[in-house]
């Protein structure tokens, strides 16, 4: 299983805010923007910094996505 982050960058767009913008909001760091834009995890603590500062849900920003399961 493996996570990506496309919702939370297209919300970006969609609420005409920038990448530096969210940074700024909650002291989100230089490395967890580099993770964000990877789909690498990130703690549930910078989850609920966004959830704080914008009144977004996880599954407004995250989604998983589940192995194949092709046997």
């Amino acid at each position: 299983m493996r996570v990506t982050y496309k919702k939370l960058f297209k919300l970006l767009i969609d609420r005409n805010m920038k990448k530096k913008d969210l940074k700024e909001l909650d002291s989100i760091g230089n490395s967890t923007m580099t993770k964000f834009a990877n789909d690498e995890n990130v703690t549930v603590e910078v989850i609920a910094k966004i959830y704080n500062a914008l009144n977004w849900k996880m599954d407004d920003i995250v989604e998983i996505i589940p192995d194949s399961v092709d046997k």
